[in-house]
């Protein structure tokens, strides 16, 4: 993978004017690390199973043991896609738009019989197999705050990029444009996810930092930066039953003004570890001169 350099510095972290999840607005210090450039592709993540075998979480049976009042002939491998409905509904359920598809997985990313695109990100990884992938290429996922910094590019911008999320009408990230969740209306034609690098990168050379898709860190959700109580479930897929809930970043292709604005660096979700979904990918990072 091509890694980006990030020099240690003083990170700053979260937003006193976003989300109550995003708060208290601080600051941390950060060692140097390298992160990739981009997401982990498809082409990437099919090397990654050659080459171990590994089987995904969406590709495995749900454990009837974390469903207990489930019929067990429902527990069948699958995961969750964006299902559009065909018109306007009520926002206050995101099941009218997720459906959960037996047979679908990083292979087949829209259901059974779609084909995963080599250089779009792969998705339907859960926690589990991101942090597989990673340590089979020598790394470790990011943790938010390292995430949060590199997305930031030593600014204190409200994005990747400034204080405007289309600068003078220009499109640099992939996310919603339309009426959500019914009418997507992009104009480069991305209706899901987009190849890696479609849109410029931010000040250190990342790519996808806001939009495309979701990323996983290695850093336990919590209801705020001040920690204690129970994490919010997710506003963009309902996510599983595993025993921990991660912090995931950058927002995606649904992101949209009028429903779900996390495509900061400051935003933050939370997915069940055994979650796996059509919008959620991950990139790793390493560490230098021995700290991460």
């Amino acid at each position: 993978m091509t890694a980006i350099l990030v020099p240690g510095g003083e990170a700053l972290v979260g937003s006193d004017n976003g989300y109550p999840e995003e708060r208290p607005r601080h600051r941390r210090t950060v060692e140097a690390f390298a992160i990739a450039a981009t997401p982990v592709t498809v082409a990437q993540f099919a090397e990654f199973v050659s080459s171990t075998g590994h089987v995904t979480t969406a590709e495995i049976p749900p454990d009837p043991a974390h469903y207990p009042d489930a019929d067990p002939a429902l527990l069948v491998a699958g995961s969750l896609v964006f299902s559009p409905p065909p018109g306007p509904v009520p926002l206050d359920d995101f099941r009218r738009w997720w459906s959960y598809l037996p047979g679908t997985s990083w292979r087949c990313p829209a259901g059974p019989g779609s084909v995963a695109v080599d250089d779009h990100p792969v998705v339907h990884v859960s926690h589990g197999d991101a942090t597989a992938y990673a340590t089979w290429a020598g790394a470790v996922l990011p943790t938010e705050t390292q995430w949060e910094y590199a997305a930031r590019a030593g600014t204190e911008s409200e994005f990747a990029w400034g204080e405007e999320l289309t600068p003078g009408g220009t499109r640099l990230a992939n996310t919603w444009h339309g009426d959500f969740p019914w009418d997507d209306t992009d104009p480069d034609g991305h209706l899901r996810t987009s190849p890696v690098g479609s849109y410029p990168a931010n000040a250190w050379g990342l790519y996808d930092m806001i939009g495309n898709v979701w990323e996983w860190t290695d850093t336990v959700a919590t209801p705020s930066h001040a920690g204690g109580g129970e994490a919010p479930r997710s506003c963009c897929a309902p996510g599983g039953r595993g025993p921990v809930s991660k912090v995931i970043k950058g927002g995606s292709h649904l992101c949209s003004p009028d429903y779900c604005q996390r495509y900061r660096p400051s935003a933050r979700q939370f997915e069940e570890s055994d979650s796996s979904t059509s919008h959620l990918g991950f990139r790793c990072v390493t560490t230098v001169d021995g700290g991460r």
